[in-house]
């Protein structure tokens, strides 16, 4: 089933299927490690429109929630 990162529940985690942003979006994701095929795990979403925080290949990142939900992952049902 396919779901922005943003609609992931803490301690989620799906697979990077495809962005929905532009070419300098997807760019910038790319260089701080952030792939298609990569198992992406929402470790916490910060109350009032705060940012998501994702781990990946053991390190975590912090994205704001305009890019969250930008990033669509499939998640095993």
């Amino acid at each position: 089933m396919e779901k922005t990162l943003l609609e992931l529940e803490p301690g989620m985690h799906g697979t990077l299927i495809r962005f929905a942003g532009t070419p300098g979006f997807v760019r910038k994701l790319r260089t701080i490690g952030i792939r298609e095929g990569k198992t992406l795990t929402v470790v916490t979403r910060h109350p009032l429109g705060g940012p998501v925080v994702i781990e990946v290949d053991g390190r975590e990142v912090t994205l704001g929630r305009g890019m969250a939900v930008r990033v669509i992952v499939d998640v095993a049902a």
